[in-house]
């Protein structure tokens, strides 16, 4: 990446929490691609079998000489930001580190609860975070087409979004149909706790913003938003055949999400700001 002047962009530093995960492996064979982007930290779970292995070795690459670790600020300690795909019980621990080590924060981790947003929104006034269900760049935009697209329509359009995923995601709907309810309904002017039917049972009531969560195999991620009309519908639909996808983009906005100053972000504001290429 090269400024408008043409000298080389300044480096970023990163720091993989959750590196054993499928998120953190694809951010690390995504790294390969990157020339200005350096990694200088991976945690792993205190029971994690990689402790002390070379990331290098976790995707059959080279040596690095950086060593999986179990400790948070060890792993932050020659950072700029830290990416967090981990599990929602270690929230709390990985935010309170980037606060006190005075690390940007960019986390991917999915249905978290209101108390850990909430711990996401007071950190914020510290630092910098990126809080995003999906760090692809099409979703992103797909969300702003639904938004778009509800305002136009309307409630006269029923509202159907359905998702897909591998067997062993644990959250349903997932954070990205969720993004694109929120879509959907502040293009309406609602709120989506008033309109989601999320186990629905008998007619579909008028209004409402339906999900549906499939789960097999080793499907990546899968999501259509469906307005059916009468005599007509509209769908608009995003298929990841690929993580790398999410990894691209968590790395883009890492390196965006430096030299911010501290705030709430989201992946919109990376995909918006001309200057990011």
């Amino acid at each position: 990446m090269r400024s408008e002047a043409g000298k080389l962009a300044p480096m970023t530093s990163i720091a993989i929490l959750g590196v054993t995960g499928r998120m953190g492996r694809a951010l690390l064979h995504a790294l390969a691609e990157q020339h200005d982007i350096r990694l200088t930290g991976a945690l792993a779970s205190p029971v994690s079998a990689s402790l002390g292995q070379d990331v290098g070795e976790l995707v059959g690459g080279q040596k690095t000489g950086i060593v999986v670790t179990s400790s948070v600020d060890e792993a932050l300690a020659n950072a700029e930001v830290a990416i967090d795909f981990t599990v929602h019980g270690a929230v709390r621990d990985h935010v309170a580190a980037c606060v006190r080590n005075k690390r940007a924060l960019v986390i991917g981790t999915t249905g978290l609860s209101e108390e850990a947003l909430d711990l996401l929104r007071l950190a914020a006034a510290d630092i910098p975070v990126l809080m995003s269900p999906n760090m692809s760049v099409g979703v992103n935009l797909l969300c702003r087409l639904a938004k778009i697209a509800a305002q136009t329509l309307g409630e006269e359009f029923d509202a159907e979004i359905v998702e897909m995923h591998h067997r062993h995601k644990l959250d349903a709907p997932s954070g990205t149909a969720l993004r694109i309810g929120e879509s959907v309904a502040q293009g309406r002017g609602i709120a989506l706790a008033d309109a989601g039917a999320f186990d629905r049972r008998g007619a579909r009531q008028r209004g409402q913003i339906g999900f549906a969560s499939l789960r097999g195999g080793d499907v990546v991620g899968e999501h259509t938003l469906v307005l059916a009309g009468n005599g007509e519908s509209i769908s608009l639909s995003h298929r990841a055949t690929d993580r790398l996808t999410f990894a691209r983009g968590a790395l883009r906005a890492a390196q965006w999400l430096t030299g911010q100053p501290p705030g709430m972000y989201a992946m919109d504001d990376v995909i918006i700001d001309k200057s990011n290429t």
